[in-house]
This record gives C-alpha cells, structure tokens and sequence, in this order.
C-alpha cells in the first residue's frame, strides 16, 4: 500500500516532501550534502551545476530514493500553462502575464516553494539571498543571469554586506528549460544576482531558509560598477528597492500539497 501511494504522488509533492526531510532535519541548520542535492535534482530534472569550490568533502548520511529524470518539473505541474495557447484548462496562462508574477506554493520556517512568471524583458534587479541555498529550474522559456559572490566572505557576521568588491561568477549566462539546476549558497554559488527574461518564462524557486525580516534574512539590492584594472570584478553598493520593480502575486492552482506523510518518510529516509 506504501508503494501505491508514493507512485500517485504528484512531482510537486514530491518536491515538498524532499525539501521537508532535508531542510527540517538538520538541528545545526548545515548546509545539504551533495546526495541531498542529488535527491532534489532528479526530482527537478537535470543535473544541478555547482561551483567545485563550494564543498570540499561530501558525507552520504542519508540513503534517498531513486527518481528519474521522467519525474521532471514541468509548468503543469505547478498549475502553469506554459505552450502559449490560448485555452489554458483551469490553469494559469505564463505566457499572457504582463508583469512579474509571484506563484507562492508553500512556504515554512524552513523552506519556501514558489514560481515566478516573467513577461519578455521584465528583470529582477541585483539581489541577494542572505544565509539560504536556493535551487532554480527553469520551466519554460529562457532567462538570463548576472551573478557574484563577496571576494572577502570569512565575516560571520548575519548582517547584509552594505559594499564590497565582487567576483562575476555568471556573465549573461543563459537558462532555459533544458538547462542543468541552479543552485547557490549562503557564501558561493552567486548568491547576489539578477534575472532578466530573453522570452516570457518561469522559473521555479526553492529557498532554504526563506526570506525573514524578523530572522534578520530580509532582500537587499544593489548597483555594480567594474572595476577595469580587475578584469572579472565588480564594486558592488547597497542600494533602495528599484522604483520600477513590480511583482504580483497569482493564486497557485497546481496539485494540493499534503502534509500528513512526511514524519513517515522522514523516518524512512533517516534511517541508516
């Protein structure tokens, strides 16, 4: 009977279920290990692209189960249509959307699962992603990301960076649909970086922890200037919420998430 259920479980469930034993298990809150990762990308589909320097060693505490890249993140599956035609089924048109637009899917004290829906050109300005991983998959169309990381990171300290020197870690890099997933880290990966659409597009975000004012995790956004005697290296200053930044938000009308499994599974998977 176990076995017939996890098969009817819809991928974004899936999706919710992983991100709930990985992220909820850790007391210390440490960053995943790379079977973890491995775990959500083939939920997600693809192959996630990491920097080589951001782990120096890997430990498999956990035995996951097996998906295959059949089991994909598709727009349907989160309630998004995204083919461009006319007749959307009950579910939201991506491509018809004028602004960007918000799908929040869920969203804890430890994880948030959300989508954003660009119209052709629309950009989310330079931001940064203080003390989270985040995982992005592309579910349709194409994006392009400028990313850097601080060149001095070794401060513990939790507060925003106000300035500092950068390295590029992604130049106009290209994402679609086909693309591996993204994933950055509280002090690698890109964490600061902007998004702009090269079509209409979405993507599919999971943030580990999500955004908090209150946990002192709130967005901060910033100006680049090159620094032409480093070629690779930007000056980065914090700077206001950009007055022509508009989000909105759409109701989620993908799969309804269920909770009462996951204190099975996280036992099932926690156990050597």
């Amino acid at each position: 009977m176990a076995a017939m259920v996890a098969t009817e479980r819809s991928t974004v469930q899936r999706l919710y279920d992983a991100c709930a034993i990985i992220f909820s298990s850790s007391p210390t809150k440490a960053l995943p290990t790379l079977w973890q990762l491995r775990w959500l990308q083939t939920i997600l589909g693809i192959y996630i692209c990491m920097h080589d320097h951001i782990y120096g060693c890997f430990s498999r505490s956990f035995q996951f189960p097996l998906f295959t890249t059949a089991d994909a993140m598709e727009p349907i599956d989160v309630g998004i249509d995204g083919s461009g035609e006319e007749s959307s089924h009950g579910l939201i048109l991506g491509q018809a959307v004028r602004e960007i637009t918000y799908v929040h899917i869920h969203e804890c004290q430890d994880f948030s699962i959300g989508v954003f829906c660009f119209p052709a050109g629309a950009t989310l300005p330079l931001h940064d992603h203080p003390n989270m991983v985040v995982l992005t998959k592309v579910l349709y169309g194409s994006i392009s990301v400028q990313s850097y990381d601080w060149v001095d990171s070794s401060s513990s300290s939790n507060s925003p960076r106000r300035s500092g020197l950068a390295r590029t870690v992604d130049d106009g890099c290209t994402l679609q649909s086909s693309s591996k997933v993204s994933v950055l880290f509280p002090k690698g990966g890109g964490n600061i970086h902007s998004i702009t659409a090269l079509s209409p597009c979405a993507i599919l975000d999971v943030l580990a922890p999500p955004y908090s004012e209150q946990q002192g995790r709130s967005s901060s956004y910033y100006v680049s200037t090159p620094v032409p005697s480093l070629p690779g290296f930007s000056i980065l200053e914090e700077t206001g919420v950009p007055d022509d930044l508009h989000v909105v938000g759409a109701t989620y009308l993908g799969p309804e998430l269920s909770f009462d499994l996951i204190d099975t599974e996280r036992a099932k998977v926690s156990t050597p």
